[in-house]
């Protein structure tokens, strides 16, 4: 059993459930703006910007980038947790799960906050 206070709880049930919760809402906004784009084959840029200039197409959109990042955290936790043991890497691997960790939740961190400004407009 491995514990670690990186991951999202203490329990790997509610992680599960948050990596599912996150897939169907993810896979809600694929297929919306899937949908989207096939209905609006010839769609222009003041198309797609009253799209987004709508308020609860920003928060749908805000709760997919929140949902991307849990999704991507609780995978890439469980991958450096499943493969980055002392087994494969010897007593470095403790060392290399930190650096992983840390690598993949900064990229994480920058791509939120980057999405929020191109959501919500601030320079």
């Amino acid at each position: 059993m491995v514990t670690n206070v990186t991951n999202l709880s203490r329990s790997g049930l509610y992680d599960w459930m948050a990596q599912r919760v996150s897939a169907v809402l993810l896979a809600a906004y694929t297929l919306f703006m899937l949908g989207f784009l096939l209905l609006n084959p010839g769609l222009t840029y003041a198309e797609w910007q009253g799209l987004f200039s709508n308020n609860a197409m920003r928060i749908f959109s805000l709760l997919t980038l929140v949902a991307l990042s849990v999704h991507s955290w609780v995978g890439m936790w469980t991958i450096s947790t499943d493969y980055l043991t002392p087994m494969a890497f010897g007593k470095a691997a403790t060392v290399l799960r930190f650096l992983f960790q840390v690598v993949c939740g900064l990229a994480m961190f920058v791509l939120f906050v980057w999405g929020v400004q191109i959501l919500w407009g601030f320079n």
